[in-house]
């Protein structure tokens, strides 16, 4: 036992000091605690064994808890600190930061929402983004959807009866600022006599807001969903069988800017979403000529069989109709969702990276910084930032790649002077005939 205390009180007087000086004061006080021992029972054997297994610990210690020393850099240079040695222990604010909420809220109070001024949101169809908000107050902001059908040309071959907000598929675009009210109108003008509603993943509350907007065949509700925190968030459907709404084209993106400023600035702004659809095989009519139409198969969807999967909605989305267009030296953040219902989408853009990479949406943590591929699950998004250095043909893939052949593609061209000092070879261009990828 006086071993034992000696070795305890050995543990408290190391001295607070570099390596070279903790090493010889350690093997002299082992050798004073040795003698000790050797005077009481005759032996130090015992002792000695004890003194191998736990002088490494007492070391790890004393460097541990070290008060100043030096610290060798890579280079030949050595610092010199006085406190608690940086490599060892949270520096500053450091553990503050990371367990604080990182961001502004809204207001944890109930407030008197008449008071405050009321303004009509901007809505945009895909792949356009309303401008950024630069007021500085919170609004009651309006927003007014529909629900409806529409025959659309979903792949070259068939056309398909989709399901959507405001007559588009992914609905428009919503922007809006923490603090600010969303005051939401849903019109059902849906024919079929489906119900419809809005689940929106901003919206704090049972149901994300579906079960205050649930509406029949002609008929309009409204409800007011304050928003309290920054992101890029998804809405959809949730009325019953909710797969169905969503697989028939009933989602879009809301992107609430932070109270106290947004994203840095960048010369274009795209909305892009991900999404898949599922149908039977074309009927044959009498003169054994397939139909060019095509309806939603439950069986697919419950087998996560896709026959089709697209960005904005069908497959000539970003290819013939709308592709994204930029410049050399310009920036281009895509705010990206996937809507899913099944696949997760592994979102790359070929020939670039994301210079900023905001994964899930989430605008309040320090982003990803050149990014090759980002996986978005469904009911997720992302917002992606890249600058343009060579002018070209940027193909948009979801890189599980045998997708391309279902319709995945999208481009973003870019026009400027080219830049040998980045890309260059004495050989033309020769892109394959056919090539989806590289036009």
């Amino acid at each position: 036992m006086t071993a034992i205390k000696q070795m305890r009180a050995l543990a408290i007087r190391v001295p607070q000091s570099c390596m070279t000086r903790t090493l010889p004061t350690m093997r002299s006080m082992a050798t004073r605690v040795s003698m000790i021992t050797k005077h009481q029972n005759g032996t130090s054997t015992r002792l000695g064994y004890f003194l191998a297994l736990s002088t490494p610990i007492i070391l790890s210690m004393a460097l541990y808890n070290r008060q100043q020393g030096s610290v060798q850099m890579d280079s030949d240079q050595t610092q010199t600190f006085k406190g608690p040695d940086p490599t060892l222990t949270p520096q500053a604010k450091e553990t503050e930061l990371l367990h604080a909420d990182g961001c502004n809220l809204a207001g944890e109070e109930p407030i008197d929402i008449s008071k405050i001024p009321k303004e009509e949101a901007i809505l945009t169809t895909a792949p356009n983004v309303p401008p950024q908000i630069t007021r500085d107050y919170p609004v009651v902001l309006q927003v007014p959807l529909t629900t409806n059908t529409k025959m659309k040309q979903l792949t070259s071959q068939y056309k398909y009866e989709q399901w959507n907000f405001n007559g588009t598929v992914p609905g428009p675009f919503i922007r809006a600022r923490v603090g600010d009210v969303v005051e939401l109108s849903l019109t059902n003008n849906d024919e079929t006599g489906n119900p419809h509603n809005i689940d929106c993943h901003a919206f704090l509350g049972p149901g994300g807001g579906s079960a205050l907007t649930t509406t029949e065949e002609g008929q309009t509700k409204s409800a007011r969903f304050r928003l309290m925190f920054p992101g890029l968030f998804m809405y959809h459907c949730a009325a019953a069988p909710v797969p169905v709404h969503i697989a028939n084209g009933m989602y879009g993106l809301m992107y609430v800017q932070a109270a106290d400023g947004d994203l840095p600035p960048v010369d274009h702004e795209y909305y892009v979403m991900q999404s898949e659809f599922y149908h039977e095989p074309p009927d044959v009519g009498d003169d054994g000529r397939p139909s060019s139409q095509v309806e939603f198969s439950y069986p697919n969807a419950l087998r996560e069989e896709p026959n089709v999967v697209v960005f904005n909605g069908h497959e000539a989305a970003l290819t013939r109709d709308k592709p994204l267009k930029a410049r050399v030296g310009e920036t281009v953040r895509i705010f990206f969702g996937n809507a899913g219902p099944n696949l997760t989408s592994s979102f790359h853009v070929i020939g670039s990276n994301f210079r900023k990479l905001y994964r899930d949406g989430d605008v309040v943590s320090a982003p990803g910084q050149y990014v090759q591929t980002t996986n978005v699950p469904p009911g997720s998004a992302t917002i992606v930032d890249m600058k343009m250095w060579v002018p070209g043909t940027y193909t948009l893939v979801d890189h599980a790649i045998f997708r391309l052949d279902k319709g995945a593609v999208g481009y973003l061209n870019v026009t400027g002077k080219p830049r040998p000092d980045i890309y260059y070879s004495t050989e033309s261009p020769a892109p394959c005939v056919g090539c989806k990828l590289h036009p």
